[in-house]
C-alpha cells in the first residue's frame, strides 16, 4: 500500500470554495480505485493549512490512476474549480509506506 500526504497553502478567505474541491475529490477517489482519508481543514493554530491522505493498493495503482484521472471530466470539472476560485496556493505532495497492526 502506498500513501499519498498532500499539504496544502489555503487562503482563509476561500475555505468554503476549498471545502468544495475537497468533496469533489472525496466522491471522486474510490472510482479510481482510491481510498481517501478524508481533508483536514484549518481550526486552531495556522489558519492557511489543510492536509488529506489517500491510498492505493501500489505504487503501480497509483500511476493508473493519475492517467485515467486525466481524461476523466469530473476530474476536469475539480481541477477547473480549483483554477477558477484560487481556493489554495500550492501543495506539497509526499508518499509514504504506512505500517499498520497486523489482523487476524
Amino acid at each position: 500500500m502506498i500513501t499519498c500526504y498532500l499539504r496544502y497553502e489555503v487562503r482563509p478567505d476561500k475555505l468554503a470554495d476549498f471545502e468544495a474541491y475537497g468533496a469533489m475529490w472525496l466522491d471522486l477517489m474510490p472510482r479510481f480505485g482510491g481510498i481517501h482519508h478524508g481533508y483536514f481543514l484549518p481550526s486552531e493554530g495556522a489558519s492557511d493549512v489543510a492536509l488529506a491522505m489517500f491510498s492505493f493498493p501500489s505504487l503501480a495503482a497509483y500511476e493508473q490512476y493519475r492517467k485515467d484521472a486525466g481524461a476523466d471530466p469530473d476530474v476536469q470539472k475539480a481541477v477547473a474549480f480549483a483554477k477558477e476560485t484560487r481556493c489554495f496556493i500550492r501543495y506539497e505532495r509526499s508518499f509514504f509506506r504506512p505500517l499498520l497492526p497486523k489482523t487476524a
